[in-house]
């Protein structure tokens, strides 16, 4: 049956106009995401927040932190197990890499309240001679 042109005006009204209209770039994740048991700055309660920031400061050193998954690792001066950090308790313009050192503090993981995460990351100095980049993509020479 053919479409009437008043059934596809009304149709694309429906949608954004042509000139606002982006493709979605392909991603084969797309669809098969599975949401984070961790606590992220932005699903973390008020109270673990509150119990976060009010809490010691501890320094370590970067261990490994990948901006595309989100995630890294801090050695902590101290010794100790390596503590995993979020992408988004990271503070500051760079983005951490391998041998910076940084001042965090710390919060439970749920559900069992067993293991640490670090937040409220703060890079205090950048490995020399290493090159860093910030949030929006600039390289800088350290």
């Amino acid at each position: 049956m053919p479409v009437s042109s008043s059934t596809t005006s009304q149709r694309q009204s429906l949608h954004l106009p042509a000139c606002r209209h982006r493709d979605r770039s392909p991603s084969p994740m797309r669809g098969y995401l599975i949401p984070s048991p961790l606590p992220t700055r932005r699903n973390r309660t008020c109270s673990a927040t509150a119990r976060a920031s009010e809490g010691p400061v501890f320094t370590g050193v970067c261990k490994y932190f990948s901006r595309s998954k989100g995630h890294g690792f801090i050695t902590p001066s101290d010794g100790g197990a390596d503590i995993f950090v979020h992408i988004s308790d990271i503070e500051g313009e760079y983005v951490p890499v391998e041998g910076d050192e940084v001042s965090y503090k710390v919060c439970c993981i749920p559900p069992k309240l067993e293991k640490i995460q670090a937040v409220e990351v703060t890079i205090t100095h950048l490995k020399p001679g290493t090159k860093h980049e910030t949030w929006s993509g600039r390289t800088v020479d350290s």
